[in-house]
């Protein structure tokens, strides 16, 4: 029996060893690579042309939701499964617009995740109920995604000077985004918005 080819990708040392671990006990599943940031976990892919890709969200070097953008552009034969503590609805939505097929929270049983890789992998979606209720209720997401690379670089306390050449952009551009962004958000400032935008998943 051919086995389903799984990577993972985990940040936290323990949490990943925990993961592979878990995956390898099932007889139908292996574990061909693991990843502690982003940009290896895309090195992986492109290595191991796995059937499925298991990310958290948040990584260093590249995050999980660029991942899986990146990931369903160069070789969308891997399905990806997004593994979080993050019930925020944005999130969902986003992981979704990504190319994920799969979003479970950590808390989840552990049978679950391997359930999810059967079902994934089957071409199914599998996205947790009570998420996916939540993200159905709380509207779109307001942001574009120029609005989000600078107000995410503001709520990391950059100044408009920075993040404007940072981007290759003037500095009357990127206040006008972040105004955008305030006024959307319906926030005081551009501390205010970040912190809005990070509590719905939109950040």
């Amino acid at each position: 029996m051919k086995k389903i080819q799984v990577i993972v990708a985990e940040d936290q040392g323990m949490v990943l060893g925990a993961l592979a671990a878990l995956l390898e006990t099932e007889p139908d599943i292996a574990v061909c690579a693991r990843a502690v940031n982003g940009r290896l976990a895309l090195k992986a892919v492109a290595d191991h042309q796995p059937d499925v890709l298991v990310t958290d969200i948040e990584m260093p070097e590249m995050t999980g939701l660029t991942l899986a953008a990146e990931v369903r552009e160069r070789y969308p034969s891997t399905r990806i499964i997004i593994l979080t503590t993050f019930a925020r609805p944005g999130y969902l939505r986003r992981a979704l617009d990504a190319g994920a097929k799969g979003y479970l929270l950590k808390d989840r049983p552990a049978a679950e995740l391997a359930d999810a890789v059967r079902r994934v992998h089957q071409g199914l979606r599998v996205i947790d109920p009570q998420l996916a209720a939540d993200a159905w209720e709380s509207g779109p997401d307001p942001l574009t995604e120029r609005e989000r690379q600078i107000l995410w670089r503001a709520g990391e306390g950059k100044a408009s000077q920075d993040i404007a050449a940072e981007l290759h952009l003037s500095e009357g551009t990127v206040r006008n985004y972040l105004s955008e962004a305030i006024s959307k958000l319906g926030a005081a400032n551009r501390v205010d918005a970040a912190r809005i935008a990070r509590s719905k998943g939109w950040l």
